[in-house]
């Protein structure tokens, strides 16, 4: 495992490709955001005023706009928030969000934007089997997202058991068949 936190640490993806996915990410939160009115409104409140997010070597400093939205901030912005993933490893994070778990963060600066970030996490979801029933229709969107739903249930069980414990203090089972006859077979 530690060879492939390594490789993963060593992969850097193209800084256009990096910049690429930044600008999903902002468009994805706004398609988020802009379905939760009450989460708007808060983000109105903290208009232009930088965020810095960071897992790692990677950071994406956003800002609210005065519709409640978000915008990627310039490189040389300083920000009056920081957030910061503890947890370095994907796996660790994946593992901790598969089990239900906000991973660990370090947060720094302005008070009053650090809990209007914390209720946005706490509060807004993506509803994603909304978004599908526009592109397939009510009840082929609900058969598929409840199709989700228990297919994350089960990746979740399994997360929870992972790694799997130690068996040290449990005896061996019985062997189920009988240990082979020394002579020949009749």
């Amino acid at each position: 495992m530690n060879f492939l936190q390594s490789l993963l640490g060593a992969v850097r993806p193209p800084e256009w490709v990096v910049d690429e996915m930044q600008n999903r990410v902002v468009l994805f939160l706004n398609h988020v955001l802009m379905q939760e009115k009450a989460a708007q409104d808060r983000l109105r409140r903290q208009k232009a005023k930088p965020v810095r997010i960071q897992w790692g070597d990677f950071h994406l400093t956003l800002a609210p706009t005065a519709a409640g939205l978000l915008e990627r901030c310039l490189p040389e912005a300083t920000p009056e928030l920081r957030v910061t993933l503890t947890q370095t490893s994907p796996l660790a994070v994946a593992q901790s969000l598969l089990s239900g778990q906000k991973p660990g963060v370090d947060i720094q600066g302005d008070v009053q934007l650090a809990a209007e970030v914390a209720w946005l996490v706490d509060n807004v979801r993506w509803d994603v089997e909304e978004d599908l029933s526009r592109l397939v229709g009510d009840a082929p969107a609900h058969t598929l997202a409840r199709m989700a739903r228990s297919a994350a249930e089960a990746v979740k069980a399994f997360a929870g058991r992972w790694p799997p414990r130690s068996s040290a203090a449990a005896p061996d089972p019985a062997p189920s068949t009988p240990p082979p006859a020394d002579g020949p077979a009749a």
